[in-house]
């Protein structure tokens, strides 16, 4: 677990989250490719060495920006299971949420405009939210108690708060080790996760 935490000294929480994610972007991002390399392979061994993936069909993944934990031996793994594999892609029509659509070998992706490649939205291609079975999802930062800090924009914040309370679909995030801190400083708005997987360990909260 890394020791950085927020400076206490700091006038809102605003500022703390800024800070921390300026912390722990430049901590993944300056493990060599090596380390990546090594990271997404076991991370791909522990996701498949749980019970999350047999039970499902349609699994929500992304693809890596900004020195994130490589996602793309876990999404290789999945094909070979048969699974049907989704992106995120920004709506385009509702500001602020995502869509996600099919993902196959020979999908063709265009980068957004943060520079994120992704499919195109096409409607025969898209799965709705409740019908996913699995949504693996980015985070900057997390704590213990599986509070999450993304990148600031509140995409996945706004678009899984329309999943109902009975939904059998489960939500989880991908993390290095190092992303682990002691405390997420919170908003309103946050969405706790109840899984969390990085390569040393899958994190299970209540």
């Amino acid at each position: 677990m890394t020791t950085a935490t927020p400076n206490s000294a700091l006038p809102d929480t605003t500022s703390q989250r800024q800070q921390l994610r300026k912390i722990i972007r430049a901590q993944r991002q300056q493990l060599s490719a090596k380390m990546q390399q090594q990271a997404a392979t076991d991370l791909a061994a522990k996701v498949l060495a749980s019970d999350i993936i047999a039970p499902g069909q349609h699994i929500a993944l992304y693809l890596a920006n900004d020195g994130e934990l490589d996602t793309y031996p876990l999404i290789q793994a999945l094909w070979q299971l048969g699974k049907s594999v989704y992106l995120p892609v920004l709506h385009p029509f509702v500001a602020g949420y995502l869509l996600f659509v099919r993902y196959d070998k020979d999908t063709l992706l265009y980068p957004n405009k943060f520079g994120i490649p992704e499919p195109l939205a096409a409607c025969h291609r898209l799965m709705p939210l409740q019908q996913l079975d699995v949504i693996f999802t980015p985070l900057v930062a997390f704590d213990a108690a599986g509070n999450r800090l993304g990148m600031g924009g509140g995409f996945y914040d706004r678009t899984l708060s329309q999943l109902s309370p009975d939904s059998h679909c489960q939500v989880i995030g991908l993390a290095h080790n190092c992303q682990q801190v002691e405390a997420v400083p919170g908003e309103a708005w946050d969405i706790p996760l109840k899984q969390i997987i990085t390569p040393a360990k899958h994190w299970v909260f209540s």
